[in-house]
């Protein structure tokens, strides 16, 4: 296959392929969609891709058995606007350099190349020709001349942990985002709010914290959004898009407020007790900080002169003497 250096489109999902047949595509260095979705191909995602693939629109290297991070090597696919790694068992931390896929950061159309064949699956997102076959909400949905606008990134079912980069936020063109069933942790960004274009936002099964972002509220375009099965806590900002949603999309949190029936009030008082915990907690830092300096400074101003002083030293040690016979005698007398 690689003296096929003209091919556009290699497609051969769902073959339960085990041979790396990528190598063989090195020199096609004109592709620009290809989908080895659904085999069982295994190791690290070669880090050549973005170098040899530079024209690469549409990526599709789903439920396969690779490993390892994200290769920085797809920092180099300037026009990529299908992304999807969803089930491949990668891990780490999103880099930083997603930012650097401009494809998603700008509306231009697809290359008309692509545009005549591209076939992606039906689960993914788009099939054909002049329509598109999206799957929302476990339903087919037909659009008609929107091939153009799809962009898409799904890296859902893996093992990537750590915080959701603030470099994901500038890919304002996305049109939806899948980052569920992974690790990631700590807040959702509060510029999220900038990426107006968001119809589909999946951060679902994760560990994010914190509360929903207000930027959310200016999501007016979203007709899916899934935050489950998280650890955010608050009040969901008050918005007719975000109280749209059902309360399955809140579900597994902390949260209350419009659409979950829990009452923000109810959740008041606990609130308080946090804040007094956190209060009593640092009241009692303080003290066993005071202390332990107090204790600190009153032995060294005690002991110091003792210790360099040899006369001091000895008076001192002559006082515990005499004082101790005292004592002594004192006792005798006494029996």
């Amino acid at each position: 296959m690689g003296s096929l250096t003209s091919l556009v489109w290699f497609h051969l999902g769902k073959n339960k392929l085990s041979v790396d047949i990528l190598v063989s595509l090195k020199n096609c260095t004109t592709l620009e969609s290809l989908d080895v979705g659904e085999n069982e191909f295994v190791g690290n995602i070669p880090t050549w891709i973005g170098e040899r693939f530079s024209r690469m629109v549409v990526l599709i290297l789903r439920s396969n058995k690779f490993h390892g991070p994200l290769p920085t090597g797809l920092c180099d696919l300037p026009f990529l606007q299908i992304l999807d790694i969803a089930d491949t068992n990668l891990s780490g931390a999103i880099p930083n350099w997603i930012n650097n896929l401009t494809g998603m950061i700008t509306s231009c159309s697809f290359t008309r190349s692509v545009q005549q064949y591209l076939p992606l699956p039906i689960d993914v997102g788009v099939i054909l020709v002049e329509k598109a076959f999206v799957v929302s909400k476990g339903e087919m949905v037909d659009y008609e001349d929107i091939l153009n606008l799809v962009r898409m990134i799904d890296i859902s079912r893996n093992n990537f942990s750590k915080k959701i980069p603030l470099e994901v936020t500038n890919l304002k063109a996305l049109h939806s985002l899948n980052f569920s069933y992974n690790s990631f942790t700590r807040r959702i960004p509060e510029s999220i709010g900038v990426m107006t274009s968001l119809e589909s936002i999946d951060f679902s099964t994760n560990q994010l914290s914190g509360e929903i972002p207000e930027s959310m509220s200016s999501l007016t375009f979203s007709n899916h959004l899934n935050l489950s099965n998280n650890n955010l806590t608050r009040k969901i900002p008050s918005s007719t898009q975000l109280q749209s949603f059902d309360v399955s999309s809140f579900a597994g949190n902390d949260l209350c407020g419009a659409p979950i029936p829990k009452n923000c009030t109810e959740n008041v008082s606990i609130f308080e007790d946090e804040n007094g915990d956190e209060d009593e907690d640092e009241v009692d830092h303080w003290l066993y900080v005071s202390a332990t300096l107090g204790f600190v400074v009153g032995f060294w101003c005690f002991m110091g002169p003792l210790l360099v002083r040899r006369r001091w030293r000895y008076k001192y040690y002559h006082s515990l003497n005499r004082l101790g016979d005292r004592f002594v005698g004192a006792i005798r007398k006494c029996c």
